[in-house]
């Protein structure tokens, strides 16, 4: 457990991701977050435009009477087909919708799923400040917001004695991003060129809420060197490639094939050296690749708390014991291609 000051409250080392529950049966989504609350996660990442999985954790909350014990951080302000929502207007009608959904009057943790840059941090602030006021909202914060935007909130936030924002969720990885891993609009600080931003919240210590800690499912124990050979002109194939067609299995790195994203975003031979280095270690200290690669991102400089979107106890327990494990400096730097000695 870990301690989040401005919630006053403990929360689990790991959020458990509830895009698996997007569709699907309400009993099984209720036996998996039963899953997790019996080996102690109480924390919830999901989002408004996450399918059903608002609603089905708002009704077990209701069935369970456990709404107190349960952290809830959710977003919103999601770009529709007509463009960007980050206005005040958008930010209303997600977020109540969201409460009613989740069966609650109140959000632990609030995200704004997306930024705008072509509009100025000032109103958006002001905005969540009034649903914060309103104990609407316990805390609020970005995903994918870049750094430097978050410090032009906050600056704003300080000048106008108001609430900042507390935590931020990137996507945040071992591997280097080769291209777009996931949307436009979307913010990594993964790879050598976001060196600035994680020195930033080490610096800050505000809490990263990582999403994509396995890149895609390429540290996912599935995704080898040989494994790439035989499947990369097939996954290569524009048909494939481009069909938008990836397969939740895939994303996790469960499918009978690579993620055709994960392929153009992390298959190169940068994070193959990684992925090199992951075996040897998981080897020596007796865990798993996935485990290796959560424990890099758990034992930065920085706040992190990995967000799991896993299938079954199995998976969820091994990354809660993922974040038990200690690397050196030394360790951390080799497998991040900064060193060759450790």
């Amino acid at each position: 457990m870990k301690r989040l000051d401005f919630l006053n409250r403990e929360v689990s080392n790991v959020l458990l991701g509830t895009m698996p529950l997007f569709s699907g049966d309400l009993k099984e989504h209720f036996e998996h977050l039963d899953m997790a609350k019996e080996l102690g996660v109480n924390f919830l990442d999901t989002a408004i435009g996450y399918g059903g999985a608002e609603v089905s954790i708002g009704k077990w909350m209701t069935a369970r009477n456990n709404r107190k014990d349960i952290v809830v951080m959710t977003k919103g302000c999601h770009p529709s087909p007509e463009g960007k929502r980050v206005n005040a207007e958008a930010l209303a009608e997600d977020l109540y919708k969201s409460l009613d959904r989740l069966e609650t009057d109140y959000i632990d943790i609030y995200l704004l799923h997306r930024d705008d840059l072509e509009l100025p941090v000032g109103p958006i602030v002001e905005a969540l400040n009034e649903h914060f006021a309103a104990g609407r909202i316990k805390a609020f914060g970005g995903s994918n917001w870049t750094h430097q935007r978050i410090q032009e909130a906050n600056d704003y936030a300080k000048a106008h004695g108001l609430e900042p924002f507390r935590a931020s969720s990137p996507s945040y990885s071992l591997a280097e991003e080769a291209a777009e891993a996931w949307a436009p609009g979307t913010v990594t600080i993964s790879g050598p060129n976001a060196e600035e931003a994680r020195s930033w919240y080490g610096a800050n210590q505000m809490p990263v809420f990582a999403y994509s800690s396995l890149a895609r499912g390429f540290f996912s124990g599935m995704v080898t060197r040989e494994r790439w050979e035989r499947e990369k002109d097939h996954i290569m194939n524009p048909g494939i490639l481009f069909s938008g067609n990836a397969t939740k299995d895939q994303l996790t790195g469960r499918g009978e094939t690579i993620d055709p994203i994960c392929a153009t975003a992390y298959c190169v031979e940068t994070n193959f050296k990684r992925l090199d280095r992951v075996k040897i270690l998981a080897e020596e200290k007796g865990c798993t690749i996935a485990q290796i690669a959560l424990a890099f991102i758990t034992n930065s400089k920085m706040n992190v708390f990995p967000i799991s979107g896993v299938a079954n106890r199995t998976e969820l327990q091994s990354t809660l014991d993922a974040t038990k494990i200690v690397l050196t400096e030394k360790e951390h730097d080799w497998l991040d291609l900064k060193s060759d000695h450790r």
